[in-house]
C-alpha cells in the first residue's frame, strides 16, 4: 500500500519505515549562514551517540542471532538514534530552519520524521547477514549523498536569492535522506524491509 505524504511517496506497511518530510515555503537568507555552527552540538551528540548505538547493536546482535527477536529497548535506542541523525542532516541540508530537538523521541511538530514498527520476530540469519545484504543499496546511498551535497551548495545561493528551497531540489535532497536512513535501519535489522 501506498500513502502520499510531503515531501513524496511513502511506502506504508507493517514494519516499513516512514521518513516524512514538510517542504518549508520560506526559509530564513541570514540562518543558512549560521546553521553548520548552531549543528555542532547535535554533532557532538550524534558523534557520542553513536558510540552508545555501535554497543547496543552489537548486544542485538548477539540477541536477535540466539532468540531471533530484537528487544524493544535496545531496537528503541537504535532507531531513535538514526530518527536523531536524519533530523541534524535534514537541518545541515538547509531543508527546514526548525532547530532540531534534542531528543531521539518522535516529535509530531517536527518537519522531518520518522516512524517504524517494532518487529515481533526477526529472521536469525538477517543478523548474520544483513550488512551485506544492504552493499548495493549503501553504493546507491553513497553515490545520492555526494549528489545531494553538491547540490546543497547551489541551493545554498538559491536560498540567499530567493528565500525558499525549489521543490524538485528538496525532494532530490530527500531522497537521498530517506534511502540513507531506511538502509541503515534494514542494515541495522531494525526492519525487515529492504531500503530499495
Amino acid at each position: 500500500m501506498e500513502s502520499s505524504v510531503a515531501g513524496g511517496v511513502t511506502s506504508v506497511g507493517p514494519g516499513v519505515p516512514v521518513v516524512e518530510f514538510d517542504h518549508p515555503d520560506r526559509l530564513s537568507r541570514l540562518l543558512i549562514f549560521v546553521k553548520w555552527l548552531l549543528a555542532l552540538p547535535h554533532l557532538i551528540v550524534i558523534y557520542l551517540g553513536g558510540i552508545v548505538a555501535a554497543i547496543v547493536v552489537v548486544i542485538s546482535w548477539f540477541v536477535v542471532l540466539i532468540t531471533g527477536r530484537y528487544p524493544k529497548g535496545l531496537w528503541g535506542f537504535v532507531v531513535g538514534y538514526e530518527r536523531y541523525r536524519l533530523r541534524v542532516s535534514s537541518y545541515l541540508l538547509l531543508q527546514t530552519d526548525k532547530y532540531p530537538p534534542f531528543s531521539f523521541e518522535e516529535q509530531a511538530d517536527y518537519p522531518v520524521r520518522l516512524s517504524v514498527e517494532h518487529p515481533a520476530r526477526m529472521h536469525r540469519w538477517r543478523a548474520l547477514i544483513s550488512f551485506i545484504l544492504a552493499i548495493p543499496a549503501f553504493l546507491v546511498v553513497y553515490i545520492w549523498s555526494i549528489a545531494a551535497l553538491l547540490l546543497t551548495i547551489v541551493v545554498w545561493f538559491v536560498i540567499l536569492i530567493t528565500g525558499r528551497y525549489p521543490k524538485g531540489l528538496f525532494e532530490f535532497n530527500t531522497g537521498a535522506l530517506r534511502l540513507t536512513t531506511t538502509t541503515a535501519l534494514y542494515s541495522l535489522w531494525t526492519t525487515n524491509k529492504y531500503p530499495l
